[in-house]
């Protein structure tokens, strides 16, 4: 991995982990503007099953985002950032609990690489082909005490959909959104 030589590289590697942390946003929130805004629209996605346009891997995995009941929440992890021009090569380490509406009481935690080609078009990055590499993956049955408020009491808020999640209120409020 190489080091940043100049201010732009700096500037640019910030603008990638900005993008990916857009995209963590997108998959927890099903905020498909966010989701859209990580990628380029002819980029392609190698995401476990699905293999394909990234627009078709958002076109699918929207709708479960959306189920009611269900919760996802990712991470980004290491990274390493290869700069070459108007193209980098992205590692990013990642790992995720997902509980489907479908099955609510099976819990998938997941923990693996994105292998992001990512491309600056017009000054902004975003990601133009992406492959997921799974390193861990381990599905079990809820716990008991899973429900949100059964160990702790009632918390408030609780993580909800675009529009309806705390974040999009907070950055109305801040003027940012």
């Amino acid at each position: 991995m190489s080091a940043p030589t100049s201010l732009q590289d700096l500037l640019d590697r910030e603008a990638i982990r900005e993008c990916l942390h857009r995209y963590c946003r997108g998959i927890d929130r099903a905020d498909e503007e966010a989701l859209r805004s990580a990628y380029w629209p002819d980029a392609t996605d190698s995401h476990g099953a699905y293999k394909g346009s990234a627009s078709g891997f958002i076109a699918q995995a929207l709708p479960k985002l959306r189920e009611e009941g269900g919760r996802y929440f990712h991470a980004i992890c290491n990274m390493g950032i290869e700069l070459r021009g108007e193209q980098a090569s992205v590692e990013s380490y990642f790992i995720a609990l997902q509980v489907a509406a479908s099955a609510p009481t099976r819990e998938t935690f997941l923990a693996g690489r994105y292998l992001d080609r990512f491309e600056r078009r017009g000054g902004e990055w975003r990601i133009a082909a992406r492959t997921v590499v799974y390193d861990w993956q381990e599905e079990q049955e809820r716990a008991q005490n899973a429900q949100p408020d059964a160990q702790f009491g009632a918390r408030s808020p609780v993580g909800a959909r675009w529009p309806g999640d705390a974040v999009y209120e907070f950055s109305r409020r801040a003027g940012t959104g």
